[in-house]
């Protein structure tokens, strides 16, 4: 189970554990090629719930459906061989895969092996999804960020942007893409690498804290 989970107090636990089931009763999950398993089942409810724990009435209304491929794929979800374009991790679609989220068994469970970098591809889509759900992804979570706030947090995204962008940041290279982009990698470094991320954009972390952990901030 992820670090999140395990700084969890008893009862915490058990609230997240029934929010992750709640999860899996609402959201199907489709398995393109894939046996079912319940691990992977977890891993994405975790997921979903980790970015909103602290709001317990919450519910991804805009969302019914995650697709699971076995592996990386490209924009026409082709996933076998190597030419095509296959380099997507994971997208929340639109047009035709509206309300559908799709995702790489591969980086999905990469997200809860790896300790030390700050990738975390099933967050990153979720929060994409939060950030939707004021009517428009565009870096800005307006239905969990207080309006006072929204301006400073434009302006930390774009100095962050400009230091990513000239090679001086540890966020990764595509946080420095856009501000919708932006929102979803700085919140992966949020759940994944706290104290790091705490430590070393104090600004971002305390910014962060105010959309996630609201009443710690």
């Amino acid at each position: 189970m992820s670090r999140f989970f395990k700084k969890l107090e008893q009862r915490e636990r058990l609230f997240f554990k029934l929010r992750m089931q709640a999860f899996l009763e609402e959201i199907e999950i489709e398995f393109i090629e894939l046996e079912a398993t319940e691990l992977d089942a977890v891993l994405i409810a975790s997921s979903a719930i980790i970015p909103v724990f602290q709001f317990p009435d919450w519910h991804y209304s805009n969302l019914k459906t995650v697709i699971l491929l076995p592996a990386h794929f490209n924009i026409d979800l082709e996933f076998e061989g190597h030419g095509n374009g296959r380099r997507i991790f994971g997208m929340v679609g639109t047009g035709k895969w509206n309300n559908k989220m799709i995702l790489s068994k591969e980086s999905l469970h990469h997200g809860f092996k790896n300790k030390t970098d700050k990738l975390n591809t099933a967050i990153h889509e979720f929060v994409h999804l939060i950030d939707k759900m004021d009517g428009a992804i565009d870096g800005i979570p307006e239905v969990i960020l207080d309006q006072v706030n929204i301006v400073p947090w434009i302006n930390l995204m774009y100095e962050e942007m400009e230091r990513i962008n000239k090679d001086k940041s540890d966020i990764r290279n595509y946080g420095g893409t856009s501000k919708i982009e932006f929102f979803a990698v700085a919140a992966e470094y949020f759940f994944s690498r706290p104290k790091l991320m705490k430590r070393k954009h104090p600004d971002i972390y305390q910014m962060l804290s105010k959309c996630f952990t609201p009443q710690n901030s």
